[in-house]
């Protein structure tokens, strides 16, 4: 199945998706976590066009080929407003899909219209995250800013602080990096979005906070199990403000699970999706 390449105006960026299915369908969009790239949700945004809805994994701003933000602006609520614009787009209830960062995004501008949102489902994000395992990011984050000298070494990074298994064919990364003039590599995104103000300042845990207290929509956490940010104290705290939050553990997995984890994500979320009506948007 080949994508249609779309660009939707967000919050006074531009937004690149790589479009599946009918337009026409129950919208699903897909959104990656940080550093990472509209790709880690191919595999589940075809699955669900194969299944009837119409899915959409989304570059977040900074990222891929979305607009860079020219204000500057990456912490969390930027991402969430560029969210709450997407809703907009479309004339039926919409699920939103995030990993890390694209999940905190999706569940803060998702709790903002309940009448727009059919289902939330969340890859590894709680409204409380361990910030000591935010270290890895922050490291991931700063040897990108640096750059590397083959793309071998940019594996390596990527397995090293996100917990991912190592690429056997780095080569792979090619698309997801770019060349500077003297042949080193670096992530395609914003330097910015890696600065240390962004990542896990205090007002993001408020807003994660707030958003689980307001959320009415259906919420689905499929929470990695060896993750080094989700906590059984971080559950239980989301739980208590969210009652309706179903958790499903993904065996096996560390925090940035998704890229290879796409068929079982797919399935769990399509098996939400048969049984949470699709409702009238309001």
């Amino acid at each position: 199945m080949s994508p249609q390449t779309i660009r939707l105006k967000a919050d006074r960026v531009e937004l690149a998706g790589s479009a599946f299915g009918d337009p026409a369908a129950p919208p699903v969009l897909f959104f990656h976590g940080g550093g990472q790239s509209r790709s880690a949700w191919l595999g589940s945004a075809i699955a669900v066009a194969k299944a009837g809805y119409y899915g959409i994994s989304f570059d977040l701003r900074g990222h891929g080929d979305s607009e860079w933000a020219a204000d500057g602006d990456y912490l969390l609520d930027a991402y969430a407003r560029d969210v709450e614009r997407l809703l907009a787009h479309f004339a039926r209830p919409v699920t939103l899909v995030g990993a890390s960062r694209g999940g905190q995004a999706a569940l803060v501008g998702g709790s903002r219209h309940p009448g727009r949102v059919r289902l939330i489902m969340l890859a590894d994000v709680a409204p409380l995250m361990e910030d000591s395992g935010i270290d890895g990011i922050r490291n991931f984050f700063a040897e990108g800013a640096v750059g590397f000298a083959t793309l071998d070494e940019a594996a390596d990074s990527l397995s090293r602080n996100l917990d991912q298994p190592r690429l056997v064919d780095s080569a792979r990364l090619a698309r997801a990096m770019r060349q500077d003039p003297s042949g080193h590599w670096h992530w395609r995104w914003d330097p910015a979005t890696g600065r240390a103000e962004f990542l896990h300042p205090p007002s993001e845990g408020e807003a994660l906070l707030a958003a689980a207290a307001r959320v009415t929509s259906p919420v689905m956490l499929v929470r990695a199990e060896h993750s080094h940010l989700v906590t059984d104290a971080g559950v239980d705290r989301f739980r208590a403000l969210a009652p309706q939050l179903e958790v499903i553990i993904a065996k096996g997995a560390g925090h940035m699970f998704t890229a290879d984890r796409n068929d079982a994500f797919a399935a769990e979320l399509l098996a939400c999706l048969a049984r949470i009506p699709e409702g009238v948007l309001a």
